[in-house]
């Protein structure tokens, strides 16, 4: 009997044309989920009869009891080798296999500039006055020489900081597990949190959420920000806390604000977010691109085909 697979998270309707699924013909059945999240209830009917489910990164939240609800399930598949919306626990308890794919790693770094670089030179609000039959409505801003500030200098956080040094911007970092040695090898300065947040012109947030990171951009942190600085966030929502924020920029206590993710996504209709005019919001794209979806999906297909196999790889669970 062919097996169920489902690929899910797919929001955009691209994933059947990324790669060859076809590939799969002799293991099962694939088909295209591209609903957003939705209750585990309604979840479990979606899926109930599927075998193999293959999911974006923290889109779906695979809990315990959406797991305990999916008794045909024993594979997921998830892009990336990290996926905090999956409780690798329980999926181990109720023996599903976990397994990842590799990611492309120039994705998030190459939009958080576009990001940094729209918000600072204020392009989207030229671009559509152009459009509509207008010519230049301000004054951009300046890279060279300002002070670009990474929350988080990972490989995504070093890869930002080489942008800014190429574009002839001092680079200072902070985050708890980060040294003076570590930062200086690839040229950046090292500075304590409140230093960080004090001297940013541009705050670049790189870090992975986890509870220690919860909310650590607080109120405290955006009030020592200067009133020109711009906040970038292309890790995750829950690293800064919203509310918080939100009442920075609607009282122009900062410049503005370049947001890739959120608290809720897809973010709520009313969202201030949505309208406020000091904020550049895109739709969490950072991976989004179309060499990592290519590399997330072939992955994807060779991790079913090592499963159905009975030599499962790239194991998370």
């Amino acid at each position: 009997m062919a097996v169920q697979i489902a690929v899910i998270d797919d929001w955009q309707d691209v994933a059947r044309d990324v790669v060859d699924w076809s590939t799969l013909e002799s293991i099962g059945e694939v088909s295209f989920v591209h609903d957003y999240p939705a209750d585990n209830e309604t979840l479990a009917k979606r899926m109930g009869s599927v075998e193999v489910i293959c999911v974006m990164r923290e889109r779906t939240r695979f809990d315990e009891d959406l797991l305990r609800r999916l008794p045909n399930l024993k594979l997921l598949v998830t892009g990336g080798m990290r996926n905090a919306a999956l409780d690798f626990k329980a999926a181990a308890a109720l023996g599903i296999q976990v397994c990842g794919t590799d990611s492309y790693k120039h994705a998030a770094p190459e939009l958080t500039w576009a990001l940094i670089m729209a918000a600072t030179r204020n392009l989207v609000v030229e671009a559509n006055a152009l459009r509509a039959g207008q010519w230049q409505q301000g004054l951009g801003g300046d890279l060279h020489g300002k002070t670009l500030a990474i929350l988080g200098l990972g490989s995504i956080g070093k890869r930002v900081a080489q942008f800014g040094q190429v574009f002839g911007m001092r680079v200072i970092a902070w985050s708890e597990n980060l040294t003076s040695d570590a930062a200086a090898e690839v040229g950046v300065t090292y500075v304590s949190k409140q230093e960080l947040f004090e001297q940013a012109d541009v705050l670049s947030v790189h870090l992975v959420l986890s509870e220690r990171s919860r909310g650590l951009v607080d109120a405290q942190a955006l009030g020592w920000m200067k009133p020109t600085a711009q906040l970038v966030n292309t890790a995750r929502g829950p690293i800064v806390d919203e509310a918080a924020l939100v009442k920075a920029l609607q009282k122009n206590r900062l410049a503005g604000a370049a947001l890739d993710v959120f608290e809720v996504e897809p973010l709520p209709e009313h969202h201030p977010f949505r309208t406020l005019e000091n904020v550049l919001a895109t739709p969490h794209v950072g991976y989004v691109s179309q060499q990592n979806y290519q590399l997330f999906f072939s992955q994807m297909v060779e991790d079913i085909q090592g499963w159905s196999a009975g030599k499962p790889i790239r194991v998370l669970s």
